[in-house]
């Protein structure tokens, strides 16, 4: 998908409930826009989340991964919100969606904009990656962070994994949308995981067959187990 200057953007979700995204392509601020990469990870965690009984989890190998039941999650620059109202609607009840201070007004916005279709206004913080104060406000860790097209200053990639190490548990994940946006942003992001979480990356044919765009791509990310020696 993409860079499209539609006003509103469509996405249908859980069983044809549908979002109306509002984004502003001529805001300074890139998360007014609504990037391919959180309909990518929406539709994938649509297609394999699980109902609840699921008579076909022996077939479905993300099961466990998107059994929301009981899990608390926080969204990472949410922008306009896609991302985190479509895993709310898919089930994961207890979730915060943050960004910057100037990105606010938009997110706002397009909870208001659903708020028919989500039933609620849902959670919403300011979050400065680097903020240690508003990252412990929050009261973390939680079992899921929900990250998609974060990945595009390479000032900001070290904060970024500072952010998602504090937030996420040790038995958690993160979800991340990915698409390269720099090249010095994308090496530097991958060395820094690398440190500290396991990267598995989603088959392009386990994605949604009408959002497997061939430059975005949906990893799960989990803590590196720690080794604790005897002294």
């Amino acid at each position: 998908m993409k860079f499209t200057e539609s006003p509103v953007i469509q996405l249908t979700i859980a069983n044809n409930k549908q979002l109306s995204l509002q984004q502003d392509n001529a805001s300074l601020h890139v998360g007014t826009t609504v990037w391919p990469c959180s309909l990518v990870l929406s539709k994938f965690a649509d297609r394999w989340a699980p109902p609840q009984p699921n008579p076909n989890a022996s077939i479905n190998p993300y099961t466990d991964l998107l059994n929301f039941r009981n899990k608390r999650a926080i969204e990472l620059g949410a922008g306009c919100g896609a991302a985190g109202m479509a895993f709310y609607l898919l089930g994961l009840n207890d979730i915060v969606l943050t960004d910057i201070a100037p990105v606010m007004t938009a997110l706002k916005h397009n909870l208001k904009r659903n708020k028919q279709v989500l039933k609620k206004t849902l959670k919403t913080s300011v979050l400065y990656w680097n903020n240690d104060d508003q990252i412990r406000s929050l009261n973390p860790p939680f079992d899921i962070v929900i990250a998609t097209d974060v990945v595009y200053i390479e000032e900001s990639v070290c904060q970024l994994v500072g952010a998602m190490e504090k937030l996420v548990s040790d038995d958690g994940v993160v979800l991340l949308g990915y698409q390269v946006r720099s090249p010095e942003a994308d090496k530097l992001f991958w060395e820094l995981c690398g440190e500290v979480f396991g990267i598995e990356k989603v088959p392009h044919g386990h994605l949604h067959l009408d959002y497997a765009y061939e430059e975005t791509d949906v990893y799960i990310l989990r803590k590196k187990k720690k080794i604790h020696c005897k002294s």
